[in-house]
């Protein structure tokens, strides 16, 4: 582990002297990755002792919580949504190929693009608490591998956006992830309150949508290779490669979500089959030779 993290300290220093001037000292940017390492290592350990704390306790309702939390987000993703789109809008950039470089920064209205990415960036911190909300309920079997390393994972690949890449192509990831998340924490939101728990019905569209965002920022990643287009190559090589993992991750959790459950519950057993045709044999049996007779409960076949 103490490699690992000489490493990746390794790393940021010889990256370092590229990191944009702008935004390194922002909170949770801090000129250094510490701040957002010790709040993943707090949260891989509530990942790990979570349900251990509360395994002899009684789950949490939290349901006005989870009611205010999600439509919360919803409120912040549908905020960042626009914004992102209007401050790419009035930087002037190509909608294919959005240019960072040293000089490219130095566009005042580079800066509104910067800090709806940070907002961004820490709507990732916030996004945490998706995890703490579902220990606390004793939601164990929500807390997958896919779960717990798409929220640590995106929180650290933006804290490296948002110390070196700030603009750009990286308005177009971030984009389409809030809106998918206006419609995830919708569902959440809404999914809270118990009567109307029953009457949503695009719970299993949402995991599409977001199978659909990963193919589509995928494609435009590497149409983005493919013109050249002036951005650092290893921020468009390290996009392409979250978006393979997602597509994998989450089209394996989808698979096993609706597809082959599906078909389970499709299937009827070879005894559940017989039962059937022996109880609709003898129903006709009772309707050939039987008499009717009552019992005040109205009539019923009597087999002689």
């Amino acid at each position: 582990m103490a490699s690992f993290v000489k490493d990746l300290m390794r790393q940021y220093d010889e990256a370092y002297p590229t990191a944009d001037p702008r935004t390194r000292n922002w909170f949770l940017v801090s000129d250094c990755p510490y701040p957002v390492w010790i709040l993943t290592f707090l949260y891989l350990a509530m990942v790990a002792l979570g349900p251990r704390l509360m395994r002899d306790r009684k789950p949490l309702s939290l349901q006005w919580f989870m009611v205010i939390y999600n439509l919360g987000l919803v409120g912040l993703s549908i905020y960042m949504f626009a914004e992102i789109l209007l401050s790419v809008w009035d930087a002037g950039y190509d909608m294919v190929c959005a240019s960072y470089n040293k000089d490219s920064i130095t566009n005042p209205k580079e800066l509104r693009v910067a800090k709806v990415l940070w907002w961004y960036f820490f709507s990732k911190a916030i996004e945490l608490l998706d995890t703490v909300c579902m220990i606390a309920r004793k939601k164990f079997e929500q807390v997958t591998f896919l779960h717990w390393f798409h929220h640590a994972s995106m929180l650290n690949i933006w804290w490296w956006t948002m110390m070196f890449i700030p603009g750009g192509m990286s308005w177009f990831g971030s984009c389409m992830n809030c809106l998918v998340h206006v419609v995830m924490y919708l569902y959440y939101g809404l999914s809270a309150i118990p009567s109307l728990r029953k009457k949503l019905w695009w719970k299993r569209y949402i995991t599409r949508f977001q199978l659909l965002q990963f193919c589509i920022t995928f494609t435009h990643t590497v149409n983005s290779i493919r013109v050249g287009c002036d951005f650092p190559r290893w921020g468009q090589n390290l996009l392409a490669g979250y978006m393979v993992a997602m597509l994998i991750l989450f089209g394996n959790f989808y698979m096993q979500a609706y597809i082959r459950r599906g078909s389970k519950e499709n299937t009827i057993s070879p005894s559940a089959t017989e039962e059937s045709v022996s109880a609709f044999n003898a129903k006709k049996l009772q309707q050939s030779n039987g008499e009717v007779e009552t019992n005040g409960h109205g009539p019923r076949a009597k087999v002689e």
